[in-house]
């Protein structure tokens, strides 16, 4: 079994979109800025570290470059069985499996990231990284103290986050070095996120997400709140305003994914902080990280090079015809949400060249980036589709 998994904060760096301007689904970044009403092309391109630190900015950049990374993976025809995000990355997995559409992923991301900034302005917050010491005493340090320390990230066995006061981060590292923490590090964030000191960004987080349409995912989504996998829309409200005040819950969920037979973990987006919490907690998985569209393609041949040394494996879906299926198959996807009309001289077995109309999407073409053979057409005439979903599947060769 597959498993996408996204980044949250802190795996942002300056000019991290550069490698992708020249790919198609750079298209994404002007939808985001005008979602949003910010420039998302100068975080990604012109940001410097600090502006890239404000979490305001961080998660929106970050965010963006994980749908850029996506949809240039989707573009290949691969999907996965499952979908997980790491705090800020619980929106690109909601993104990916259909529970939210892009320009609202945008508009709420912008919208947490600057509640989360100001709740972190009008109370100051830190957070350390906590190595070497059972979950259960991290909890038993922030518990003896006197002071604000939560245990915020779960991350993997050995490695977890704390957050709350300065004051009280630095007595609760003192109390988990006496208990036998390997080391503490400070966290260069300028906040306690995951803890009660992020109340007032939930409860305006709240009023935006309640302005939203959530729909049934297309694959299982894996909360962070208590790494249980979602399938249908109705609890999503809920479980992203309780993440910004609850601990991520992200050993649990690589626990649970490898449960429901995930192998494979590809982490979509900067950095790869995920690939490594993976490989240390779930002993002979496979992970591949996707930062770049070099990437994309080596993504390809080592899921089908995997498949063929290991059938078994599920690194590729188990709905393929044969190894071949992610190299020589692809898909056009809806630019825009609105109604499909299908070009009615596309019909099974066509011939698609580069640029060909394969449709419309309210009255906007829907143009084949790619040349090959009809398969099969996926939206059916007057469908309400949403931006970057499939609409008509090639065979390039």
């Amino acid at each position: 079994m597959l498993a996408f998994t996204f980044p949250g904060q802190g795996s942002q760096k300056p000019g991290m979109g550069e490698q992708w301007i020249a790919h198609d689904s750079w298209e994404l970044v002007s939808e985001a800025s005008e979602a949003c009403g910010r420039s998302v092309e100068d975080l990604l391109l012109r940001a410097d570290a600090d502006e890239l630190r404000q979490t305001r900015n961080s998660q929106l950049a970050t965010f963006v470059l994980s749908m850029v990374t996506l949809d240039a993976v989707e573009r290949t025809g691969l999907a996965p069985n499952y979908a997980a995000g790491h705090s800020l990355g619980e929106y690109s997995a909601l993104c990916a499996s259909g529970v939210l559409s892009y320009d609202d992923a945008v508009r709420l991301v912008a919208e947490r990231g600057e509640a989360m900034q100001i709740a972190a302005d009008e109370q100051e917050g830190a957070m350390a990284a906590v190595l070497g010491l059972d979950d259960d005493l991290v909890n038993t340090a922030c518990a003896r103290i006197d002071g604000d320390a939560w245990v915020a990230n779960y991350n993997a066995p050995g490695q977890v986050v704390i957050a709350g006061s300065p004051e009280g981060v630095l007595l609760a590292g003192a109390e988990a070095k006496q208990l036998g923490a390997k080391k503490t590090m400070q966290l260069p964030v300028g906040g306690a996120f995951h803890t009660p000191f992020m109340a007032p960004a939930r409860d305006r987080l709240r009023k935006a997400l309640g302005t939203v349409d959530f729909r049934a995912p297309a694959i299982p989504v894996f909360a962070n709140v208590d790494a249980i996998p979602r399938t249908t829309a109705e609890e999503w409200q809920h479980l992203l305003a309780s993440q910004l005040c609850s601990p991520v819950q992200w050993r649990q969920t690589l626990y649970a994914l490898d449960q429901h037979g995930t192998s494979t973990y590809v982490e979509l987006g900067p950095g790869a902080v995920l690939s490594g919490m993976a490989k240390r907690t779930i002993k002979g998985c496979s992970t591949l990280s996707v930062q770049g569209p070099k990437d994309v393609d080596m993504l390809l041949t080592s899921l089908t090079d995997t498949a063929a040394m290991n059938p078994a494996s599920g690194a590729l879906p188990a709905d393929g015809h044969g190894e071949g299926l992610y190299v020589t198959e692809r898909l056009v996807v809806s630019p825009a949400a609105g109604l499909f009309t299908p070009n009615p001289d596309l019909t099974e077995n066509s011939h698609l060249n580069v640029g060909d109309v394969v449709g419309w999407v309210s009255d906007e073409e829907v143009r084949s980036p790619f040349a090959g053979t009809v398969m099969g057409v996926m939206a059916l005439e007057g469908e309400r589709v949403t931006a970057r979903q499939p609409i008509t599947w090639l065979r390039t060769h």
